[in-house]
């Protein structure tokens, strides 16, 4: 099937029942594909084309790709699946439910995309990533990925010796201020409504670190990315960047009919999906890879754990298809 310049297969999803529908087409998705597409099986992914990383500069403490652009990244990969003759369609799951399996334990499943498209598969692949939560704050989210950032990892070296703020949003704050302590001597630790113990703000004392417990009103800025923060009382705190731990949330539109099971995170810190060994999932013949399931996984995590998820998945389906040869085998020499 051609690709267009954008490495998106053309055509409608096809009408056959494919070995694999992989929803998502970030790393773990696309990572999954190309585990499944080398075993030989018929593969579809569905990309709905809003990866979390797209406002990021780069993806970064991913060996020998470190700085690539996340749009490249995600390129380069759907061509690999291509290659191997997967296929990639742009679209959205409106719906994914379980169907009466052909025979034995050999699971089927219909996936309905807007639009009208459907696929069946015998397996999915969930890969849908998270949504980051931000704060309702005026000004903050429209710097997100740039001036506003989330991870000292991701995005830690591009930010250092910057006058740097945390706004805090709860316990996991404190942590956030320590890992961007290393990367920063001006660092200052925005309270905005959540509590501080005095051994917490004895240990920022130690580091430096200046704590401000004046609510936080606004972040300002120019053409040129954030200028500070703005306090309630009026007074403006200059800052570059701000950093923030964002609430983060599984995106479960349009898989809500599967009937996976999720978990809630410590503190309030998120919300996210219940996998046991290698993605698996409560439901028959489906996984769940990537920051769907693992919410602090980078990219490198996340592909990872979407190339084991494709190799159990593909051995799930060997067994089914020994299975299936095997119960024939035995009708043919029955009836001879």
């Amino acid at each position: 099937m051609p690709l267009t310049p954008t490495g998106y297969a053309t055509g409608k999803p096809p009408h056959e029942t494919v070995d694999a529908v992989v929803i998502g087409g970030g790393a773990a998705g696309l990572n999954g594909a190309l585990m499944l597409a080398r075993s030989r099986r018929s593969v579809v992914v569905i990309d709905g084309g809003t990866p979390r990383n797209a406002p990021a500069e780069g993806v970064h403490g991913l060996l020998g790709l470190d700085g690539v652009s996340p749009a490249e990244l995600l390129r380069t990969g759907r061509e690999e699946v291509s290659r191997y003759g997967g296929r990639i369609v742009a679209g959205e799951v409106t719906s994914a439910v379980p169907a009466a399996p052909s025979a034995g334990n050999d699971p089927r499943f219909t996936v309905t995309l807007a639009g009208g498209g459907i696929l069946h598969a015998r397996r999915l692949l969930v890969a849908t990533g998270l949504r980051d939560q931000l704060p309702d704050v005026a000004g903050l989210a429209r710097h997100w990925g740039r001036g506003v950032v989330h991870c000292p990892y991701c995005h830690g070296w591009e930010v250092r010796d910057e006058p740097i703020g945390i706004l805090a949003t709860g316990p996991a704050s404190v942590h956030h201020a320590l890992l961007f302590r290393q990367l920063t001597d001006d660092l200052v630790y925005f309270t905005h409504g959540t509590g501080l113990d005095e051994d917490t703000r004895a240990r920022f004392a130690a580091r430096g670190v200046r704590v401000v417990d004046t609510p936080v009103a606004e972040v300002e800025s120019t053409g040129n990315g954030v200028t500070g923060v703005r306090l309630a009382d009026g007074r403006l705190v200059p800052r570059r960047v701000i950093a923030v731990a964002t609430v983060l949330r599984a995106r479960t539109e349009g898989i809500t009919g599967l009937g996976l099971p999720m978990e809630d995170m410590p503190q309030g810190m998120g919300r996210h999906f219940a996998t046991g060994l290698a993605g698996s999932t409560s439901v028959p013949g489906v996984w769940v890879a990537g920051n769907a399931t693992d919410l602090f996984a980078q990219v490198g995590a996340a592909a990872a754990a979407g190339a084991l998820a494709g190799a159990r998945i593909n051995a799930d389906l060997v067994a089914a298809d020994t299975d299936a040869a095997l119960a024939a085998a035995r009708r043919g020499s029955t009836a001879a």
